[in-house]
């Protein structure tokens, strides 16, 4: 016999969960890291036990997830698993899991990304409601455009595989023609594209030229325009054309380029030999505060793009858009006591895939974070410990000068040192667990209710975070929301 899910709620045990599943999402924040990943096993047990332990909860956190486009991964694993749960136990849901499963999916790429996780975790088949709520978004979010930017070939779950296997029903016109040229052009075949599909046709035509053909279109003076008739962003041409872009070309899809396109560009630019006319017109757009708080970048990505073009002509530029950036920065309430470590290594390892140090990184996000606190007191650590001083419209590049290298770092002498009534403690260095092997913890002594929060800016290995103590692999500007977001959620949920 079904139950409503209404009734499905167990108010005991649920608390530490709902924590556990909040932070889990927030980490995936912090760290870069999709939570549709088959092997994050936690998240997704958690969102199936809290689907019935408190499914109204559980519902509000995921419209939350979905409404913040980084952790969509999130709410699709937490949304997938809640139908699940419930179906599992025989609940009924009058819709609401269709209407669930629709709601979520808010970019083209989603409905893919979800039947792609189903399929890594359960296989066949796919539950009706789930079938009928991601056909529905497929009804929504599929048009030429969306096809264009997101259906890329060798994605696990291409548009026509979602359409063949949910079978939406478009009404008559251009989207049942661009579903059929869809259906018929799957897994390689020639198809014609429909005249009715003029940006698909388009780019058709443009796929079909020759390289030198293809060299031709980019030395037009309405190259940019045919380019975006046929739906071309800038990341495709490079790939189109066959080889990396000379000036002109840069050029030519510097329309198609909005802000983060030209910052991570930069050391192409300078490679391809673009004339200081044009890099000005560049550099004035990444200087401009407007554009900066539009594209919603943050210091972490601008340090990224400096280090990555030794060129000069982008310093001052970049040094103000760093400065514009900083009021992206969320202000921390209180006393605030930063400990940054600043061992050898740091200065001499690379971060990613990029010429930025682990130093580097680590100093930008916390004098970020300490310019930006209402009060804060930044601490440089290693063998010794000293203050920092951060003087009133001191900016990004001045307190950076300040740092240098040290030795291994006490994390544990510097908290005893300096802490004095701190209302949270923050711990930046390259240690997995804050503190090297064979010194103290250096949050142990902290009174109870102190929050501490520590960030393996090298990334090297993920150590298990306790209440009240949170630990995080490595930095990227998503890091500056988790404090705020976390220290919320222990005074009332977001949602």
């Amino acid at each position: 016999m079904s139950a409503s899910r209404q009734g499905a709620v167990i108010p005991d045990r649920a608390g530490a969960a709902k924590e556990e599943l909040f932070f889990l999402a927030v980490r995936g924040l912090a760290e870069g890291e999709s939570l549709t990943s088959a092997t994050d096993r936690r998240f997704a047990d958690l969102a199936a036990h809290l689907a019935l332990a408190d499914a109204a909860w559980s519902c509000r956190l995921i419209g939350w997830l979905a409404a913040r486009e980084p952790l969509g991964s999130a709410a699709i694993v937490a949304a997938v698993e809640w139908v699940r749960a419930g179906l599992r136990a025989g609940l009924t849901a009058s819709g609401g899991n269709r209407q669930l499963i629709s709601g979520i999916l808010r970019s083209a790429d989603q409905p893919g990304e979800l039947l792609g996780y189903w399929f890594r975790r359960y296989g066949h088949p796919v539950p009706k409601p789930i079938k009928r709520g991601v056909a529905d978004a497929a009804l929504v979010l599929y048009d030429e455009r969306a096809v264009a930017v997101h259906d890329r070939p060798g994605g696990e779950v291409r548009f026509a595989d979602v359409i063949k296997m949910t079978h939406p029903r478009p009404a008559a016109g251009v989207q049942s023609d661009l579903f059929h040229h869809l259906l018929a052009s799957h897994g390689g075949s020639p198809h014609e594209v429909p005249v009715s599909l003029p940006r698909l046709h388009a780019r058709a035509a443009l796929h079909r030229l020759s390289r030198e053909e293809r060299r031709d279109i980019l030395r037009r003076a309405d190259a940019s325009d045919i380019l975006v008739q046929a739906a071309m962003t800038a990341d495709m041409i490079p790939g189109w054309l066959g080889e990396p872009l000379d000036a002109r070309a840069w050029r030519a899809v510097l329309p198609l380029m909005g802000y983060r396109d030209r910052l991570r560009a930069l050391r192409a630019f300078d490679e391809a030999g673009l004339d200081d006319q044009t890099a000005g017109e560049v550099a004035a757009m990444l200087a401009d505060a407007d554009q900066v708080a539009l594209a919603g970048v943050r210091p972490l990505e601008i340090l990224a793009a400096g280090e990555a073009t030794p060129a000069r002509r982008w310093g001052r530029a970049l040094e103000r858009a760093a400065e514009a950036a900083l009021a992206a920065v969320p202000v921390l309430p209180g006393r605030t006591l930063i400990l940054l470590d600043h061992p050898a290594p740091m200065f001499t390892e690379a971060t990613g895939n990029t010429a930025q140090t682990v130093a580097g990184r680590a100093a930008t996000f916390a004098r970020a974070l300490a310019l930006r606190a209402e009060q804060a007191d930044l601490v440089q650590f290693g063998g010794t410990h000293a203050r920092v001083p951060l003087q009133s419209g001191a900016g990004l590049r001045t307190v950076t000068e300040r740092f240098r290298e040290m030795a291994d770092g006490d994390a544990a002498a510097a908290v005893r040192d300096c802490f004095d009534r701190h209302d949270r403690v923050v711990i930046v260095t390259g240690e997995p667990r804050g503190f090297a092997r064979g010194q103290d913890d250096p949050v142990a002594a902290l009174p109870a209710g102190v929050p501490s929060y520590i960030w393996d800016a090298a990334g090297a290995m993920r150590m298990p975070s306790l209440p009240g103590r949170y630990v995080f692999r490595g930095l990227t500007d998503a890091a500056f929301e988790v404090i705020p977001l976390i220290e919320s959620a222990r005074v009332s949920w977001p949602f």
